[in-house]
């Protein structure tokens, strides 16, 4: 078996990232965390998820994400899965993180992007089949 088991990202501050993943994963926790040297600087890192996976926030990051909108060479979007979107998009418009963009409209599942505080862009998937078949399929 294969699964990912985390993504390490470079933020500005770990602090205001925690405040957008805290919301969209009430049940994840700090596994970890400590001080380190990277590449002559110093910075903090921290392990934020649950028994099985995680995310790590690197601080200190420079500059700006790539632009969404534009080709450049980098991270497009990740993706998690959720078994209740509307209580997702709930939680989050309360802590008052507005709704990035809109999924494709299919039958078998919905989606929803949100940009992070890093202006790492997140998507949220409900599936509304169990069959991979349905759960895989593509527009030709």
């Amino acid at each position: 078996m294969m699964y990912l088991e985390h993504l390490n990202l470079t933020v500005s501050n770990i602090e205001e990232t925690l405040k957008f993943y805290r919301v969209a994963f009430p049940n994840w926790h700090v596994r970890g965390e400590g001080d380190q040297i990277w590449n002559g600087k110093p910075r903090k890192w921290l392990h934020f998820g649950d028994n099985n996976q995680y995310l790590t926030f690197c601080d200190d990051g420079e500059g700006s994400n790539r632009d969404l909108s534009g080709h450049q060479v980098g991270l497009a979007h990740f993706a998690f899965v959720v078994t209740n979107l509307d209580a997702m998009q709930a939680r989050l418009l309360k802590a008052g993180f507005k709704q990035a963009k809109d999924g494709a409209e299919d039958p078998y599942r919905s989606n929803l992007y949100y940009l992070d505080p890093n202006g790492f862009e997140v998507e949220f998937v409900e599936y509304h089949s169990d069959l991979n078949e349905q759960r895989n399929a593509y527009a030709s």
